[in-house]
């Protein structure tokens, strides 16, 4: 059932979709990271899950009001516009910023994630063996995903669609980065360039395999928060702090390669420890900015909850 919401409950869920869809574009930032900080995270898992074998029948069967007044269509229809907003219009300067900025960009998504570890980790009800085992199973996992390497794949709109649905899994999982799921598959380039030239066909085949694996995944995370909600709560937890290997800011690059575009990009890194500089300590600053930012809208989210 949809909740008694205002414009301005809405107008909060799509800047909650442009902030997710701002972190989805940087490969190594989990827009599913970005839900858990902002609290919406199992209630867009749950609106997911809406799209069911119910939802088409009644499709099929044009029974438009009743889905009107049960399918939650305004929250995610805020929150699409949000994401897909942010991808058009912040695309381009993303790329900017972290091409010519990396130090203070990834100090400040450092600092979202730190933050968003602690105050996530408060949601689990009781830790135990098996919350320890479950987050350490977490940080492992994200840790030795981030640290791939990226492959050469085929350029097929099959792979396109199977980039597509394993892209999005990744997506809504926090910690694991959807976009850098794209670079590992070789297809973020691609994707990118068909967002800024607006290549349609392409865009659809993969929104296609967006469509198909977040219907389904979402099925599962839905399942897991039901049944085993404090262990799922570890793991994403876990996967938060794994991934801090690939926001670390400070690397050295070891090799090289040539993508299919003709750039340069790194393909092996390894993290290092700062060079005290007027760099670093700019960096240190927008860390302690993204810090602050997960705390303010941590307290925003409480006094909403406090009312409601």
């Amino acid at each position: 059932m949809n909740k008694t919401r205002t414009f301005k409950d809405y107008l909060k869920i799509y800047f909650s979709g442009v902030l997710m869809g701002s972190s989805d574009i940087v490969p190594g930032v989990s827009g599913g990271t970005m839900a858990f900080i902002l609290g919406i995270y199992e209630e867009l898992i749950n609106s997911i899950k809406a799209v069911d074998k119910e939802f088409f029948i009644k499709l099929y069967k044009f029974q438009i009001k009743d889905l009107y007044n049960t399918f939650p269509w305004r929250f995610l229809l805020a929150l699409g516009f949000g994401i897909v907003s942010a991808v058009l219009t912040l695309s381009h300067s993303i790329d900017w910023v972290l091409t010519n900025k990396p130090i203070p960009t990834w100090s400040f998504f450092l600092g979202l994630i730190l933050a968003s570890v602690l105050l996530v980790s408060k949601r689990i009800t009781k830790w135990g063996t098996k919350g320890g085992i479950s987050l350490g199973l977490g940080v492992i996992s994200a840790y030795i995903i981030v640290g791939l390497t990226p492959a050469t794949t085929p350029d097929t709109y099959l792979f396109t669609f199977l980039s597509g649905a394993l892209a999005i899994c990744a997506m809504i999982l926090p910690g694991i980065s959807g976009s850098f799921i794209l670079v590992i598959l070789g297809k973020y380039q691609d994707i990118l360039s068909a967002v800024n030239n607006l290549d349609f066909v392409t865009l659809g085949v993969f929104m296609a395999g967006i469509a198909v694996g977040i219907t389904t995944f979402a099925r599962l995370l839905g399942y897991l928060f039901k049944n085993y909600h404090n262990v799922t709560i570890a793991i994403l937890t876990g996967f938060m702090l794994g991934s801090v290997r690939k926001i670390w800011p400070y690397k050295e690059i070891l090799q090289t390669t040539v993508d299919r575009h003709g750039e340069i990009v790194p393909l092996v890194e390894k993290n290092i420890l700062p060079i005290i500089n007027s760099t670093f300590y700019f960096g240190v600053l927008m860390m302690l900015v993204g810090i602050l930012l997960v705390i303010v809208i941590e307290k925003i989210s409480e006094k909403k909850e406090a009312k409601s």
